[in-house]
């Protein structure tokens, strides 16, 4: 499977691909986000985890500048965000929702994800049809290309985003909770859609709530509570800083989905 295989990298290869800095958001005059720091580098997988209104959300709708910053500043692969123009380099799947458009089909929804590539009213060119045509490859939805999007599964619609954001060729992936409320099945197949990538050098960016199928992908956490990080490392580093030696905890390896619900280590 070709995904991944856009633009090319160019400059120091191990510089972020995405960088946060102090970044703070207030939304109806209260503080959501606090002073974060992020970066995320090609070929790393960073689950965003913590529980409900912790602010996960919002920081990467922030880091996309879907919601302005009160403070801070961020990169996409070193251009400030507020002259970042290269969208066809950042692939995003927000949180379904619950309603589908109306009478939309599952290709003209995956192939809005070229729109960053193509110039204004000038038809898909044959690179266009091939990128779709393999990110519904990849999700096994090309069976169901010309369905409505609304007769699909919640899980199937999940994996329509999904294939959107495939179809860019992202060198920046960024999910929202992609795997919240769908079948252990969906999860297995966004599991080797996000390794096939990452083995071709895509960066990720994934909201969790329970770390689940995809913890062996994860290459980093960043626990935020409250709006700031509170802890920062490799998933098995933070489990263990949360239930440090002689605290007595009884959840099973690997790391129990649920250990994020209680109280971090700031």
């Amino acid at each position: 499977m070709l995904l991944g295989d856009g633009a090319p990298v160019t400059g120091d290869a191990s510089a972020p691909v995405l960088r946060a800095s102090d970044v703070s958001v207030e939304l109806g005059g209260l503080p959501v986000l606090r002073g974060v720091d992020l970066a995320v580098r090609p070929g790393e997988v960073v689950a965003l985890l913590g529980g409900n209104g912790s602010g996960k959300s919002t920081l990467v709708r922030a880091l996309l500048g879907l919601v302005p910053l009160t403070r801070g500043s961020v990169e996409l692969f070193g251009t400030p965000l507020r002259r970042f123009r290269s969208w066809g380099d950042v692939g995003y799947v927000p949180q379904r929702s619950a309603a589908a458009p109306a009478g939309a089909k599952v290709r003209e929804v995956v192939a809005s994800g070229r729109l960053a590539h193509r110039r204004p009213f000038v038809p898909p060119r044959a690179a266009d049809r091939a990128a779709v045509a393999a990110a519904l490859a990849a999700v096994d939805l090309t069976e169901r290309a010309g369905d409505d999007l609304g007769v699909l599964s919640g899980g199937q619609q999940q994996r329509v985003l999904i294939a959107r954001a495939l179809a860019t060729e992202p060198r920046l992936l960024v999910l929202d909770e992609p795997t919240a409320g769908v079948d252990l099945a969906h999860q297995e197949v966004l599991t080797q859609v996000l390794a096939d990538l990452v083995a071709a050098g895509t960066a990720v960016l994934v909201v969790l709530h329970d770390v689940g199928s995809l913890g062996a992908l994860v290459d980093r956490g960043v626990v935020l509570r409250e709006g700031r990080v509170a802890l920062d490392g490799p998933l098995a580093s933070l489990e263990a800083r949360l239930h440090p030696p002689g605290h007595e905890h009884h959840e099973p390896e690997p790391v129990d989905p649920h250990w994020l619900d209680g109280t971090v280590i700031r």
